[in-house]
C-alpha cells in the first residue's frame, strides 16, 4: 500500500514518496516539479538521471556534491575533454556511482551536446513537455512512462544519447518541472493543474 501524502515535521502535507528524509524533504519542497531552464543544469539533471537507473534517487541526491565536483560542474565543454585517465579516476572515487558504461555514457552525451547551439538542448527537451493535465489524485494515478517521455527517449537516442530509456526520461520530465505530478492535497500543489 502507498500513502499518498505524508505530513512532515514542520505539519506540511508532501508526497508520500518523500517519506522522512530530510533531504527528500528539501528536494520535494525546492527542486522536483519546478522548472528548469539551462543547457547546463539539464544535462546534470540528463545525467544523473541515468546514474539513478537502478537505484534510488536518494542515493544520487546524497551523492550530487561529489558528481558536480568531480564531473566538471558538468560543463558539457569540460567533461567532452574528459579521457581514459578521467574515467580511470572516476571509477576509483567512491563519492559516486562506479558504473563504467553510466561514466562513458555521461562523456558520450557532453560530446553529443556540443552540437547543440546555445540553449538549443533546453529548447529540445523542453519541445516535448506535455500540456497541463489533471493533477493526480494520488501516487498510483503516477506513470512511469509516457507517450511523451517515449518521444524524448527515441529522439535521444537518434541523436547518439544514452542513459535516456522512457522512463529515466519521464523522471526527467517531473524533476525538471515539464510535467507537476505533486499530488493532490500536497502543499506544492498549489494550482489546480
Amino acid at each position: 500500500m502507498t500513502i499518498d501524502l505524508i505530513t512532515g515535521p514542520d505539519g506540511l502535507a508532501r508526497c508520500g514518496w518523500v517519506g522522512d528524509d530530510g533531504e527528500y524533504r528539501r528536494y520535494h519542497d525546492e527542486e522536483w516539479g519546478r522548472p528548469l531552464r539551462g543547457d547546463r543544469p539539464l544535462f546534470e539533471k540528463v545525467s544523473l538521471e541515468g546514474f539513478q537507473a537502478g537505484l534510488s534517487w536518494i542515493t544520487i541526491l546524497r551523492k550530487r556534491p561529489r558528481f558536480r565536483e568531480v564531473f566538471a560542474g558538468f560543463e558539457p565543454a569540460r567533461v567532452a575533454a574528459f579521457d581514459e585517465s578521467d574515467v580511470a579516476g572516476l571509477m576509483a572515487d567512491p563519492g559516486i556511482i562506479r558504473n563504467r558504461a553510466k561514466i562513458e555514457a555521461t562523456i558520450s552525451n557532453a560530446r553529443l551536446m556540443l552540437e547543440f547551439a546555445e540553449d538549443e538542448f533546453d529548447e529540445f527537451l523542453w519541445s516535448f513537455a506535455p500540456p497541463a493535465r489533471r493533477r493526480p489524485a494520488g501516487l498510483a494515478d503516477l506513470p512511469a512512462v509516457t507517450a511523451d517521455s517515449e518521444a524524448l527517449s527515441k529522439a535521444l537516442r537518434r541523436r547518439g544519447f544514452r542513459f535516456v530509456g522512457p522512463t529515466t526520461m519521464y523522471a526527467l520530465m517531473q524533476s525538471s518541472g515539464m510535467v507537476d505530478d505533486h499530488v493532490a492535497g500536497c502543499h506544492r500543489a498549489t494550482d489546480p493543474v
